[in-house]
């Protein structure tokens, strides 16, 4: 359990993990099938790590995915990670931190996805721009 061991921001407080909400859609594929798709990701920017889009679950298409439990880590940061397969596969394609550290609690029911053995793509947000008025209609001509 990820809560036995205190978080690594404790020895280095300076340490940084940007979690944001973006409304992008995101889709991650494959072998050519869709595995997830959101317009509710969470894009994770951790000191010495490239950027991470975590997908929420409700997103996932599980019916696809096997739980990995051969595989696990700890990262001092986010916590104990279990991972997540194809049926077809040994290699895990995605991960999730199930009882994450405070500090980063909002990835808890998210998966992330390697973005080396998936391919994920990021659409347009709709509307582009929130908070921004948008154009009234014209008026029709009489």
């Amino acid at each position: 359990m990820t809560n036995d061991r205190p978080s690594g921001f404790v020895d280095w407080p300076d340490y940084y993990i940007d979690v944001r909400r973006v409304r992008n859609l995101i889709r991650v594929t494959h072998e050519g099938a869709v595995v997830a798709e959101t317009t509710g990701a969470l894009l994770v920017a951790e000191q010495d790590h490239g950027i991470v889009f975590y997908i929420p679950a409700d997103d996932v298409r599980f019916d696809l995915l096997t739980p990995d439990d051969d595989t696990t880590s700890r990262c001092p940061f986010k916590g104990d990670a279990k991972y997540w397969r194809r049926p077809e596969s040994t290699e895990p394609i995605a991960w999730e931190y199930t009882d994450p550290y405070p500090e980063v609690a909002a990835i808890r029911g998210h998966l992330g996805f390697y973005q080396d053995r998936t391919t994920l793509e990021v659409g347009v947000a709709v509307p582009a721009v929130s908070g921004r008025p948008q154009p009234k209609p014209a008026a029709a001509a009489h």
